[in-house]
């Protein structure tokens, strides 16, 4: 498999691991071009939804050599599922990437419904989507990303103590924002994309309202896109909304916070969202 993805993707290896809780995960990880820790060693990005995003984030490795606009070296080290539970990705990423206790949205299982009307999805399809979200564990998922899998990416690839970074899209970006207000230190920046906040009474804004008047010092790049704004789907008016109202409680306070407006699609949005982030938290 690592042979495979190597010469899919340049400079990448492939490895499968389980976590401290028992889940298994695939991870890609990405050097960049002539990465040599000897002589320098780089901080890692951590980027969610693996299955989906490898392919099209991986491969911006190569802004750390643009002439016009370089990047920060780092190691990117995309996570997702491994095996028969690759097919699955889509569902078993509501387990580890929504907080636990998160509410459930009714536009968000109205929007299930829609899929299983439309024959894109079917009935146990659909079921099985929303009964990871009952018991979402976002905790453990963080928990395995800062302790079990980094200890192994220092080990392997002689990594830099510090400088680290996140990047997660959509449910991925609500993960971002949880893991913004819980990890303390351990990130220097950390982006969401999209961030699926699709209930106003989500779980980031009870823990920003316990935070008070202090913000996290890592950095947040927040992005959205123009068509989840301005499109007619209620589940993305949602999430634009909440996540609108989610930066505008940090705008009173000190904290290292910027954002951006894509001109994509939820689907599309995915890369100019990384390339984004980059630009913004990693560019020198």
């Amino acid at each position: 498999m690592s042979t495979m993805w190597q010469g899919c993707l340049a400079d990448t290896d492939y490895f499968e691991t389980r976590s401290s809780g028992g889940h298994d995960y695939g991870v890609w990880v990405t050097t960049p071009p002539n990465y040599d820790p000897a002589a320098a060693q780089a901080p890692v990005v951590y980027v969610l939804d693996g299955n989906w995003a490898v392919g099209l984030t991986a491969p911006l490795i190569v802004t750390q050599l643009d002439p016009l606009q370089s990047i920060q070296p780092y190691i990117q080290v995309s996570v997702g599922y491994a095996g028969e539970e690759a097919e699955h990705w889509e569902r078993l990423r509501n387990r580890d990437l929504v907080p636990p206790g998160e509410p459930i949205a009714k536009e968000f299982i109205d929007a299930v419904e829609s899929r299983v009307d439309a024959g894109t999805m079917t009935r146990e399809q659909a079921d099985a989507y929303l009964a990871e979200l009952n018991d979402s564990r976002a905790d453990m998922f963080l928990n395995f990303l800062t302790d079990d899998l980094h200890r192994r990416i220092e080990r392997d690839y002689g990594t830099a103590p510090s400088g680290h970074g996140l990047f997660g899209y959509s449910y991925g970006g609500l993960f971002s924002l949880y893991a913004w207000l819980t990890n303390g230190t351990f990130f220097e920046s950390i982006g969401a994309g999209s961030p699926g906040i699709i209930n106003g009474e989500s779980q980031v804004f009870a823990r920003l309202r316990e935070m008070g008047d202090t913000l996290p010092a890592t950095k947040l790049h927040l992005t959205l896109n123009d068509k989840e704004v301005l499109g007619d789907l209620a589940v993305y008016q949602n999430l634009s909304k909440n996540a609108a109202s989610f930066l505008h409680h940090l705008t009173a306070r000190n904290g290292s916070v910027t954002s951006a407006l894509m001109r994509e699609t939820h689907v599309t949005g995915l890369q100019a969202s990384f390339l984004s982030y980059l630009r913004t938290c990693r560019g020198q």
